[in-house]
């Protein structure tokens, strides 16, 4: 049985082995399926190969053996492992000489295929070269991009990369920003573009902008002439485009209507503002509609400018939303269409006309000033000047309206010698002058040739310009110099016044006081002192008074007065003097109170008052007497007269010739007696204010003869010739014709006895703006000027070369009755030349007026 143990040795050996071999097989598989290098697995593939070869040799040849001999195994397996490996070393040999001819061939195939790329590649190059284009290209996993090209040196565009990449270095403002904007929207979005740009000389580039999966890549082409005219045109109409597209975008955004209108006239398009003015929505509606904005009348009269060939410009008014609003029109007409605006100028003309007038008050305020003023704009020249200024420097008007300028009307004014020479004069010049570049404002005082003192002042406008102020201090300075003498004068004064003055503050503390003051109330020294208190000087000066008014001092003085108010009155001292006193409120708030001593005057006024009385009762006495007098005269004299024509009548029986002659001597002085006595009674009525006035109707004919006829008799008498001149007088007029004719009776009585023997008296009678005049002429010595002023006053009889004293009431009667009548005397006398007496009446009177006593 030993065999059947090394058969089961050997089939336990032929499991090891396979298990040996199938594990090597294994790990040649996972090292095989595990190499990339193809070489490698060239070599694992032919053990593996060699392997299974030798497997069933092996399987084979140990089941002869174990048949036919017993052979160790260790030995077998070394067979076996040697002949797998020269078999996979065969097969290895002819695997890679298999590999190695596949490798050459593809190398070949791959040095042929970059032989051809190398052969585009320059191929390419040269197409760009000779195309006058450069290529930027930026890869996706590169920042830094590949320039490719070259466009040459006559375009303006550099060959060095660094140099190309800054496009602001050679190309316009304009197109380097357009170029960078379009390429960074390339790049971050992939924005394609296609732009003409323009180098710094003028020459015009094509830069293409195309994205694709890897790169970014921008190519920029030189153009030919035709293409360059092209590109500029094209480049001007995306100009245009941008332009128009701003514009258009500008004038809807404009709150000024405007319209474009075909060349007929017809409306082609309008901004919202046009539409808002016609009170339409959408600006499409108003071209539809054909809304006009402007009247008629503008329309036509923009169409028949246009028809000469001329721009309409014009300001017109029209009705926006219900208001009258004032704008300023604009219409063009060109070859194939019309383009206008308007502009709202309502509120700038609202101001302009506030600004005018604002300006006109200003110069008409300015005008009315004392002070000179003048006003030089920016460059020097006179904008402006009041009536001051022309007659300070009393220059030409002419002259001051031609603008001139400063330095030339400060060498008129040296020149005319009206401001004082200067040692330097160019610096002195420069130094007025340099007024228009300061910022403050600037003062100096002029002391003129003539004695006057002017100040200067240069306000610098903040725009340019100067405004010039001479104020002349010289009547200024002059008071102030009387000022102070008069104050000084006034001190003097005061302190040598009789009359006592007191001047107190509002605090009650006496400010100012003369001697007189302390003397009239017996002061002491230390209080007529300033500040002393009111309330001692009232202590002290009560005891002095027997009635003290200086209670009410005090109040008034320290304001517990209810009223301020000045006030008036005297008091009575206690050795008998009396001071009057008047207390004045001064605008600052002080009192001043003044005492004068009238003692003396009181004792006068007393004893005039005294006399008054006494006067008053005499002449009461008089017109009592007066009127008892002449009211019992009144009757006798009738009586007298009565009897008197009652005797001289030829039924009461034969009278002699001397008996005659008396009773007309006794009939003529009674008439002249009654007469007297009626107008005594007519002044007294006159005076007592009771004198009424019968208006009515008076015939200037029939006064005038019975007037005449009343002085007939004395006329005779003394051969004195009336004239009458009635030839510009009116028929009549409204008067009291009973005292009419008394007027006139006196005024011919009184010339008749003044008028010599032989002599004329004149009556004239006339109207004259609403008066009528009766003047009474003698040709008598005149009235000497010593009477003239006493010729009215009553009972003052005078000869005066008359025949015959009066009574002295005849002119007294005269005025009191014409002045009833509110009208005037008026005499005109001289020596040797007679005397005309003008009474003027109002033909229509009003209101009877007081006569003159």
């Amino acid at each position: 049985m030993p065999g059947d143990i090394r058969t089961d040795a050997a089939r336990g050996g032929s499991r090891d082995t396979t298990d040996s071999i199938g594990s090597a097989v294994r790990r040649d598989r996972k090292a095989i399926f595990g190499l990339r290098n193809p070489l490698k697995a060239g070599v694992s593939l032919a053990a593996v190969s060699l392997l299974a070869g030798v497997a069933p040799v092996a399987a084979l040849d140990l089941t002869t053996m174990q048949a036919e001999m017993s052979v160790a195994t260790s030995d077998v397996i070394q067979v076996a492992v040697f002949a797998g490996i020269m078999g996979a070393a065969l097969l290895s040999a002819i695997w890679l000489i298999r590999e190695r001819g596949r490798i050459a061939a593809d190398n070949l195939e791959l040095r042929g295929r970059l032989a051809e790329q190398n052969t585009a590649l320059q191929r390419a190059e040269s197409l760009l070269n000779l195309n006058d284009q450069r290529l930027v290209v930026w890869m996706k996993d590169r920042a830094k991009p590949d320039v490719v090209g070259s466009l040459g040196l006559a375009a303006g565009v550099p060959e060095e990369r660094a140099t190309f990449l800054a496009f602001g270095r050679w190309l316009m403002a304009r197109s380097a920003s357009q170029l960078e904007r379009a390429i960074a929207e390339l790049r971050e979005k992939g924005r394609t573009f296609e732009l003409v740009v323009e180098t710094q000389r003028g020459s015009l580039l094509e830069a293409h902008g195309r994205n694709s999966a890897s790169n970014a890549i921008v190519r920029f082409v030189s153009l030919s002439d035709a293409q360059t005219e092209h590109a500029r045109l094209r480049a001007e109409h995306i100009s245009l485009q941008s332009e128009y597209e701003t514009i258009r975008g500008l004038i809807d955004a404009l709150p000024m209507p405007f319209w474009l209108r075909e060349i007929e006239g017809r409306l082609r398009w309008v901004n919202p503002a046009y539409a808002a003015a016609v009170e339409t929505g959408e600006t499409a509606d108003v071209v539809r509609d054909g809304k006009e904005l402007l009247p008629t009348s503008v329309r036509d009269a923009i169409a028949a400018r246009h028809r000469d060939g001329k721009l309409f410009e014009q300001t017109v008014s029209t009705v926006i939303h219900g208001d009258r609003r004032l704008f300023s029109v604009v219409d063009y007409a060109g070859r194939e269409g019309i383009a206008g605006i308007a502009t709202d100028r309502t509120e700038i003309e609202t101001v302009r006309e506030e600004l005018r007038k604002v300006q006109r008050s200003h110069s008409e305020t300015l005008d009315q000033l004392t002070t000179a003023v003048a006003i030089f704009d920016a460059h020097e020249k006179l904008r402006f000047y009041n009536q001051a200024f022309q007659k300070l420097w009393d220059l030409d008007v002419a002259f001051l309206d031609s603008a001139p300028a400063n330095a030339l009307l400060l060498d008129r004014l040296r020149t005319d010698g009206r401001i004082p020479e200067q040692p330097e004069w160019r610096r002195w010049k420069e130094g007025v002058l340099s007024a228009y570049r300061a910022v403050q404002s600037q003062e100096d005082w002029w002391h003129l040739p003539d004695g006057r003192t002017i100040r200067v002042v240069a306000n610098p406008h903040p725009a340019g310009g100067v405004t010039w102020v001479f104020e002349n201090l010289t009547e200024r300075m002059d008071l102030e110099s009387r000022y102070n003498a008069a104050v000084r004068v006034q001190g003097e004064t005061l302190d040598n016044l009789a009359e006592g003055v007191a001047v107190f503050g509002p605090d009650g503390r006496l400010r100012l006081s003369n001697p007189s003051f302390a003397k009239l109330w017996g002061l002491p020294e230390e209080l007529a002192r300033p500040d002393t208190h009111i309330k001692a000087i009232r202590a002290a000066c009560e005891l002095t008074a027997k009635d003290s008014p200086w209670a009410g001092f005090a109040a008034d003085v320290t304001g517990f007065a209810d009223e301020r108010r000045d006030r008036r009155g005297q008091v009575e001292m206690n050795d008998g003097a009396v001071l009057r006193y008047a207390l004045i409120n001064l605008p600052n708030g002080q009192v001043m109170i003044t005492f004068v001593d009238v003692t003396d005057t009181v004792n006068v006024e007393r004893a005039l008052k005294d006399k008054n009385e006494a006067l008053q009762m005499a002449d009461q006495l008089k017109n009592d007497f007066v009127q008892h007098v002449s009211y019992e005269l009144r009757s006798p004299l009738t009586n007298i007269i009565g009897f008197t024509e009652l005797l001289s009548l030829p039924d009461t029986g034969p009278l002699l010739q001397r008996q005659r002659e008396y009773l007309d001597h006794i009939g003529s002085s009674s008439s002249v007696l009654l007469t007297i006595v009626n107008d005594i009674l007519d002044l007294a009525t006159v005076d007592a204010g009771i004198m009424e006035l019968d208006i009515g109707e008076v015939d200037v004919d029939r006064i005038v003869k019975q007037s005449a006829e009343l002085i007939a008799e004395r006329l005779r008498e003394h051969g004195i010739e009336l004239d009458v001149d009635l030839s510009a007088a009116p028929q009549r007029f409204r008067a009291d014709e009973h005292r009419v004719r008394q007027v006139l009776f006196n005024l011919l009585s009184n010339a008749v006895n003044y008028a010599p023997d032989g002599s004329r008296i004149t009556l004239a009678c006339r109207g004259k703006g609403g008066l009528i005049e009766f003047s009474v002429t003698d040709e008598g010595p005149g009235i000497p000027a010593e009477v003239l002023d006493t010729v009215y006053r009553r009972f003052e009889s005078r000869a005066n070369g008359g025949r015959r004293r009066g009574a002295g009431l005849g002119l007294s009667i005269v005025k009191s009755f014409v002045e009833l009548h509110g009208g005037q005397v008026e005499i005109s006398t001289g020596k040797g030349r007679g005397t005309t007496v003008t009474c003027r009446f109002p033909s229509e009177p009003d209101a009877m007026r007081p006569a003159a006593e």
